[in-house]
């Protein structure tokens, strides 16, 4: 009886656990890794085929992500889930799909113009992704779930987003029985729509996240309308639009909870009919999941207005964007206004066609309300980038750039205490994942020093033995080399003058031997300079 941690380990993308009990080979979660990565994930420890069940604690990319990849290389098994969660799944692992679909359709298409010939190949495409599909299984929360003999598990909300759960899971082999509760991503306290995270009484052994295991949300009880309604009005009177990289899932309809609310009682002054785009097919379908799952996942406040024939995240003024048309009208339209796009961290969707028109416009509010992955332009920009690379063409960034912490989805270093705090029994071990490489030690110093559990932050990789209770790989983590991790923006400008400069030569062929001499001086000048 084993677990293996594989992803997000001193990192926060790429969640993935290998459990290896009563002759089964079980995973919790199997996410795809976004932004620039650290450290080297090992790969699973079995044939993807092998795999039997996996259980996914909420649909989130960074946790969902690469179960197309697993039905594409044979994984045939069931993937258990809350009834949201299997839902928001559904539509999510297709976009995704079609991000990679789309991604290699324009590398293929730009090596064709140039001189590579070699083609690139998506990592899955809409079969797999519909493959993936069929193998979930919606369960509800609340239940101990009978998976296998000697396997039983139960989903917790954990407020994070709609669906988002702990995991509870009994593995029993002969008369021994091991308890492991997996955190997924702890929500924020005060998020609206959602429920606050659920407390859990036992377990032998806790796998915790630690986004923001270092740190407080910058202002705890922000009134986040009054924030909100600031901003707008600031950015409106400059006759600016605020554009919100946002989560389609989650994010955008806490935004539009918010949005109703400035809305209806008419605080933005001088602006009161302010349009609002949600321009993204994706927030679109997760909205009307959130409608379908009222009942079982909306805390108290959301449902008073469902009752009362109000909808929480619906208004006059608000717009859903399906087609590109729709979407290119957008930055045609002069009204000062809020442009809700993805992705959350910039790095693919409509949101980037958006920075392009706005990010040079100091009239402009670029507005970030979730947490921004190292590597990702999101980042680069939260992070005081003076110009980025869109589409090809450099645009500088002139734009107000505000980031708003407090309405992050994941809980911050109080609020993960809390939850951890809650167990009666102190569990046996504390396995800390699921932070920056930092972050991931910082706390789990914290909860051993300041809190007495016993605590260890793995590397992927590493194994503990559930029936010995002993490490029995413990691995340092292989850190990815610059050459490794070198597809920045800034890396790929500097690829691209390389292949030019290649352009140029050849282009001179046959020309006056003095000035390709003097030609081939300034070059070895210039890589004496840089090959240090």
């Amino acid at each position: 009886m084993q677990l293996q941690f594989i992803g997000a380990d001193h990192e926060v993308t790429g969640s993935c656990h290998y459990i290896e009990a009563c002759g089964k080979h079980l995973l919790v979660d199997y996410g795809m890794e976004q932004g620039i990565n650290l450290y080297e994930n090992v790969p699973l420890p079995v044939d993807e085929a092998q795999i039997d069940y996996v259980f996914l604690t909420h649909a989130h990319i960074d946790h969902s992500g690469l179960l197309p990849l697993l039905y594409a290389k044979g994984f045939r098994g069931k993937i258990y889930a809350t009834k949201a969660t299997a839902e928001l799944s559904s539509i999510m692992l297709r976009d995704s799909a079609h991000i990679q679909m789309f991604e290699a359709e324009w590398r293929n298409r730009k090596a064709k113009r140039g001189k590579d010939v070699e083609s690139y190949n998506p990592i899955y495409d809409m079969q797999d992704a519909d493959g993936a599909i069929k193998c979930l299984v919606p369960c509800p929360y609340d239940k101990v779930l009978e998976i296998d003999e000697g396997i039983l598990l139960r989903f917790n909300d954990i407020g994070h987003l709609l669906g988002s759960a702990a995991i509870e899971l009994w593995l029993t082999e002969g008369e021994t029985t091991k308890k492991l509760v997996f955190s997924g991503d702890v929500g924020n306290k005060g998020k609206p729509l959602v429920k606050a995270p659920q407390k859990i009484a036992e377990a032998d052994y806790v796998i915790i996240e630690s986004t923001y295991g270092d740190r407080l949300h910058q202002i705890i009880n922000i009134d986040y309308v009054s924030e909100l309604t600031r901003i707008l009005k600031e950015t409106f009177d400059r006759g600016g639009n605020v554009v919100i990289p946002s989560f389609a899932v989650g994010r955008t309809q806490e935004l539009l909870y918010f949005l109703r609310i400035i809305k209806a009682e008419g605080l933005v002054q001088d602006h009161e009919d302010f349009p609002v785009y949600v321009d993204s097919p994706l927030a679109v379908e997760a909205t009307s999941i959130f409608h379908k799952n009222i009942e079982e996942c909306f805390d108290e406040e959301a449902l008073k207005l469902v009752e009362a024939g109000i909808n929480p995240i619906s208004f006059p003024g608000l717009s859903l964007s399906i087609t590109s048309d729709e979407s290119k009208a957008i930055n045609f339209e002069d009204t000062p206004k809020v442009i809700i796009s993805a992705s959350g961290m910039c790095e693919a969707g409509r949101i980037r066609h958006h920075l392009k028109h706005n990010l040079w416009r100091p009239e402009c509010t670029i507005l970030f309300v979730g947490y921004q992955a190292v590597g990702t332009l999101g980042r680069n920009i939260c992070d005081g980038a003076k110009e980025v690379r869109l589409f090809g063409e450099t645009v500088d960034v002139r734009a107000n750039i505000i980031q708003v912490h407090g309405l992050s989805g994941h809980a911050d270093k109080a609020g993960l205490t809390d939850w951890i705090l809650g167990f009666e029994n102190e569990p046996k071990k504390v396995f800390v994942v699921h932070g920056d490489d930092e972050v991931c030690d910082i706390f789990a110093d914290y909860l051993r020093d300041e809190h007495g559990f016993d605590t260890y932050a793995p590397y992927s990789g590493a194994v503990y033995d559930l029936l010995k209770e002993e490490l029995v790989s413990s691995p340092e983590g292989i850190r990815i080399t610059k050459k490794k991790r070198a597809a920045s923006a800034v890396f790929e400008r500097l690829l691209a003058a390389g292949q030019r400069l290649l352009a140029v030569i050849r282009h001179n062929e046959g020309g006056a031997n003095k000035d390709l001499a003097k030609f081939a001086d300034q070059i070895n000048s210039l890589c004496d300079k840089w090959d240090r």
